[in-house]
């Protein structure tokens, strides 16, 4: 008796030397509530979040990030990254137009989802992002609480990428959501 209660310790003590450092350092949970990033993820949606690749590299634009949200770093959010340090970022007639490098302006094609709806927090239309600044949005724009509102993500709100989407079972999928733009 004493022996299987040993072996049942023993058994969860390994169990959480090798589960806990993966769940805090390397990978964790993420259930999707609202509609903000409709169609592309719905309410109760699944994921597991990578958070162990931006330690290595910068995030990309197209991933699909989980991040704090900077004005409640209780709550979490999951937005698209469509604006990189060092871009300036402007928005007209539904268009999303980005210049980096001094090089002339180009509009991102958003070809993930049919015929945006940008609706613009009060009149501010431009933003010029600085090191370590991420310009996020969510793709269901007419329904979402993104850049627009709360301005620039700081990177040091990021707690990692969406790596794999395990529900619905019909919707599987690795790296769920990332869109590779030509720009």
């Amino acid at each position: 008796m004493i022996r299987d209660i040993y072996e049942i310790f023993k058994f969860i003590a390994i169990v959480a030397l090798i589960v806990a450092p993966i769940r805090f350092f390397v990978a964790q949970p993420f259930i999707v509530q609202g509609s903000s990033m409709s169609p592309t993820f719905e309410n109760s949606d699944y994921l597991v979040i990578d958070e162990l690749s931006y330690r290595f590299r910068e995030p990309k634009r197209g991933e699909m990030i989980v991040f704090k949200y900077p004005l409640d770093s209780s709550k979490f959010f999951i937005k698209r990254i469509v604006g990189l340090p060092g871009e300036n970022i402007r928005m007209e007639n539904n268009k999303i137009f980005i210049q980096k490098d001094g090089l002339p302006e180009q509009e991102l094609e958003e070809k993930y989802f049919k015929s945006p709806a940008l609706t613009l927090a009060g009149n501010k239309n431009k933003w010029s992002l600085n090191q370590n600044e991420y310009f996020v949005l969510g793709d269901n724009r007419s329904n979402s609480s993104d850049s627009r509102y709360f301005g620039l993500l700081d990177k040091k709100f990021i707690i990692g990428r969406a790596w794999l989407r395990l529900w619905p079972l019909n919707e599987i999928d690795y790296l769920p959501g990332y869109y590779k733009f030509k720009i």
